[in-house]
């Protein structure tokens, strides 16, 4: 006999107003100064649009750096006004990224923002070897999401740069994702380490580098957060899934930052959390000399706000503590 079910067994309940979490963060940044942040190739609408409602809201200082006859065309097709703002001119996108990057060395510019070229172009001046913003941490990608179903900020990483990460990069993304945490507020970060399951298996790499990093954290080769692991996601975001396993954590069922085993898991689970639960998005690139706002052709407004505030936050965070 097949059971009727109830809809309202497996409707999850949202527990803040879509959007509020990210509300909050900006009023944070309320009375911090703008950073300088060099707009790469702002060549069409939404880069534009997305710099200058940063500027507004008082995240950034924008330099746009990009051909200028291409950057004004846009300008007056989009009905946005960029007068007084600082252009750098460049010929092409590639050149765009580079003399961004040479913004940073020369102490022009606090942050990155990426506009209207590829993410590879940007990235690879980033990185170059030579004349990149390369630090002795390896970089990674850090979404922040709001999601109306869970009371704070989710912070998932790794799901953009690095696609199969070995141990050593891992920690690099626990470390940077507990830096972005701690900038936005949370002090001492719980941070899951996701597998498919939660317990070690050798025949599951994840689940051993996982219970490794844990280690790493006990003896202080991570610092600052409060790291478990494996979890598989259902434990990790459910204390009642957690409990019914009989898991022991200080961080399952409340983590602030999720690890994903690799770039394939990181990227779905993040958007399935944007298009399933109605989360809203923002997200840097950290673990160089600057953060950098690494948003994409289909971000909205709000996603590069917010990551303009991320980085606002983040720059002032590292000042305060002497790194910058």
């Amino acid at each position: 006999m097949i059971l009727p079910v109830d809809p309202a067994d497996h409707a999850t309940k949202e527990v803040h107003a879509k959007g509020a979490t990210f509300d909050q963060m900006l009023v944070a940044t309320r009375d911090l100064d703008p950073i300088p942040t060099a707009v790469v190739h702002p060549c069409d609408e939404a880069s534009l649009e997305g710099a200058l409602y940063a500027q507004q809201n008082g995240l950034i200082t924008p330099i746009l750096v990009g051909p200028e006859t291409k950057i004004r065309a846009a300008a007056k097709a989009a009905n946005l006004n960029i007068q007084g703002i600082e252009i750098v001119p460049s010929l092409h996108s590639h050149d765009s990224a580079k003399k961004a990057v040479c913004l940073v060395h020369e102490a022009k510019a606090q942050a990155l923002m990426k506009g209207a070229l590829h993410t590879d172009e940007l990235m690879g001046e980033v990185v170059h070897k030579e004349r990149g913003l390369r630090t002795e941490r390896r970089m990674s990608h850090i979404f922040v999401l709001d999601v109306p179903t869970y009371p704070k900020p989710l912070l998932i990483s790794d799901a953009a740069i690095n696609i199969f990460p070995d141990l050593e990069t891992k920690a690099d993304i626990v470390q940077n994702a507990i830096e972005l945490a701690q900038a936005i507020g949370v002090d001492t970060p719980k941070v899951a380490i996701l597998s498919a399951l939660e317990t070690v298996n050798p025949r599951i790499p994840s689940t051993v580098e996982a219970a490794a990093l844990c280690k790493m954290a006990d003896r202080r080769q991570i610092t600052g957060g409060i790291l478990d692991g494996p979890l598989a996601f259902d434990n990790a975001v459910s204390k009642e899934a957690a409990e019914t396993k009989g898991i022991v954590s200080d961080v399952a069922g409340d983590p602030d930052i999720l690890i994903a085993p690799d770039l394939e898991a990181g990227n779905m689970i993040a958007k399935q959390l944007m298009y399933l639960a109605g989360a809203d998005s923002a997200g840097l690139v950290l673990g160089g000399r600057v953060p950098v706002m690494l948003t994409s052709r289909a971000d909205g407004t709000l996603s590069r706000v917010v990551s303009a505030a991320l980085a606002q936050l983040l720059v002032h965070h590292r000042l305060g503590k002497g790194i910058l």
